[in-house]
């Protein structure tokens, strides 16, 4: 009767554990909010790293805010980004601005002010992923890829992290066949991201390596993209992250470029 009992019971909880599996759609939309969407809004000092094939460094400081377009009490999945550079000299007061949509059919809009020139250039949708200021990172890494745009397959979950496959609706518009990402099961943090070509070859990664809890929000303070081809790699560390500050709508606008308010970029 005891053993009875206990067979029901382990059945029980596997059947409780079927049920309610996450499918892969489900993980890659809370590592995408883990990610990109901790907190209603955020700003973080940061700094990349350039590392070519030979070991020379070239260094990049910024300012990063971010705020989620909110409806009804709701995250909409819009958001608001806004990068001002410091460092160094030939790049300082050059500003990225990015407005994420949350329609499959409608692109994200990015603009780059090069103060230089006094100009405002729009990042074409098919440059988007290009290098971000000479780095290894794209532009998309910075501001997040759309899980709208990739089909996603659970490929193993016996580990600490899901192992996932994403292969793109549109794959004339990229430069890969398909990536697989490693997101943790306990705060679906992406740990790496492997990018591989139309040979299937492994040609890029891209990886968290320091994550820590910040007002309560699992957040990545060193990633780093390496170029497995050529050798060279970035990184990219975040320090003073700040969520739910309470940044104006109005900071996110086409002035910001030009003008960007000093009193939020300390």
């Amino acid at each position: 009767m005891r053993l009875s009992l206990i067979i029901t019971t382990v059945l029980l909880i596997m059947t409780y554990s079927t049920a309610y599996a996450l499918t892969a759609e489900q993980i890659i939309r809370k590592a995408e909010q883990a990610a990109y969407y901790a907190g209603d809004d955020g700003s973080s000092l940061a700094r990349i790293i350039i590392v070519d094939q030979q070991g020379r460094k070239l260094m990049r400081q910024f300012s990063l805010l971010r705020k989620d377009v909110i409806e009804n009490g709701q995250q909409t999945g819009q958001q608001n980004l806004l990068v001002m550079f410091s460092r160094p000299t030939d790049i300082k007061g050059t500003v990225f601005r990015v407005e994420k949509s949350n329609n499959i059919e409608q692109d994200d809009n990015r603009w780059l002010y090069l103060p230089g020139l006094d100009l405002v250039k729009r990042i074409a949708a098919s440059d988007k992923r290009t290098s971000f200021v000479g780095s290894h990172f794209f532009y998309e890494d910075v501001s997040g890829r759309s899980t709208l745009l990739d089909n996603f397959e659970l490929l193993d979950s016996s580990g600490e992290n899901y192992l996932i496959k994403a292969t793109p609706k549109q794959p004339e518009s990229v430069e890969f066949s398909h990536y697989t990402v490693q997101i943790h099961k306990q705060n679906f943090i992406p740990v790496t991201i492997d990018y591989y070509n139309q040979d299937n070859k492994h040609y890029r990664r891209v990886e968290a390596i320091q994550i820590e809890t910040l007002q309560n929000h699992p957040t990545v303070t060193r990633s780093k993209v390496s170029d497995l081809i050529s050798g060279g790699y970035t990184l990219m560390e975040f320090r003073n992250v700040q969520y739910d500050i309470g940044l104006p709508d109005s900071l996110f606008s086409e002035r910001s470029l030009r003008y960007p308010p000093s009193q939020w970029f300390k």
